[in-house]
């Protein structure tokens, strides 16, 4: 803890305590006598803190601001923990699109927190080259049609899209009420309500060709429904859950696999040999079948077969590429 962060802690302990004896501020800030004692005088001297003793009450107190200097504590402070989370927060904020919806304020944003954080004792523009987040697989989309889904989806308006679809490649219109905006695996997705299927559908915003306004209000689906589709299955594109994926990874793969998180309600247990065995929902399975295949020898599909099945067919026709 650095000596602001004591000053910001002595001071809301006061002030949410009324009266702190000396053994406790030790024992809050785990600092020793000799600290303490500088650190009240520094807020007694430099910021004019009326702080003293009361011997009745055998401990340290605000008394009533005399005649003189106020007592006021520097202005907006972080601590170490919180200026890195800030800076963090500025490398995803200028991995987005500087084109779309809130591109524009972005490069004001980031300065404004330069400004902020300048005179800690870790500047952000230093914690800036010591952190670095790197972004995998993430694919061009266009920003007008980011800035015309944001406000359709903010004013609550439909939209009707062209949308092409990859694994069929085909383009179609569809007219939709969005929902929310989703980033998911360095990607941006449109969960909306699909007036032509009439359910619901999560649509990545790199295959969307076209978007116009409809002059009608969007249809709103309630929390609760969303997450009970987008949420209880595996992947982005979920749907209702209807399948279980049981998954056993190798005694090598389980050191990651088995703190990682693949579901919200997923279950995993350890086997003697130290492998992994891990169970989920799922409803579609092109997205997991990637995630399965990522881990190559050290997974294998325990069920469903139709799963098994599917990873096996993948696995023989990439080895029939390197076959001679």
């Amino acid at each position: 803890m650095n000596n602001m962060e004591r000053i910001f802690k002595i001071y809301n302990l006061l002030h949410s305590r009324g009266v702190v004896s000396t053994d406790a501020f030790l024992l809050e800030l785990e600092i020793s006598l000799a600290t303490l004692k500088r650190d009240l005088a520094y807020m007694k001297n430099s910021l004019n803190a009326p702080i003293e003793w009361d011997a009745y009450e055998r401990g340290y107190k605000f008394a009533k601001q005399g005649v003189g200097p106020k007592f006021e504590l520097p202005g907006m402070w972080f601590s170490q923990e919180e200026t890195t989370a800030l800076v963090t927060m500025q490398h995803l904020l200028s991995s987005l699109d500087q084109g779309g919806l809130i591109g524009p304020h972005i490069a004001p944003l980031m300065t404004r927190i330069d400004a902020i954080l300048g005179n800690g004792e870790t500047s952000s523009k230093e914690l800036r080259k010591r952190i670095k987040l790197i972004s995998l697989g993430s694919r061009k989309s266009s920003s007008q049609f980011f800035a015309d889904i944001g406000n359709a989806l903010l004013k609550r308006e439909r939209i009707e899209i062209l949308f092409y679809t990859k694994d069929r490649d085909t383009t179609e219109e569809r007219e939709i009420s969005p929902q929310r905006l989703i980033h998911y695996r360095e990607n941006w997705y449109l969960d909306a309500y699909c007036h032509k299927r009439e359910a619901l559908r999560s649509f990545s915003l790199d295959g969307i060709r076209s978007v116009v306004l409809v002059n009608e209000k969007s249809l709103d689906i309630p929390d609760k429904d969303m997450n009970e589709h987008f949420t209880k299955s595996y992947g982005i594109f979920s749907g209702g859950a209807d399948k279980t994926a049981r998954l056993k990874f190798s005694p090598k793969s389980a050191r990651w696999v088995s703190s990682e998180s693949w579901h919200p309600d997923q279950r995993g247990h350890f086997e003697k040999d130290g492998s992994y065995v891990l169970e989920f929902e799922y409803s579609q399975d092109p997205e997991l079948i990637m995630d399965i295949l990522k881990h190559g020898e050290d997974v294998e599909v325990l069920a469903p077969p139709d799963l098994k099945k599917k990873v096996i067919s993948k696995l023989e026709n990439s080895l029939k590429k390197y076959s001679t």
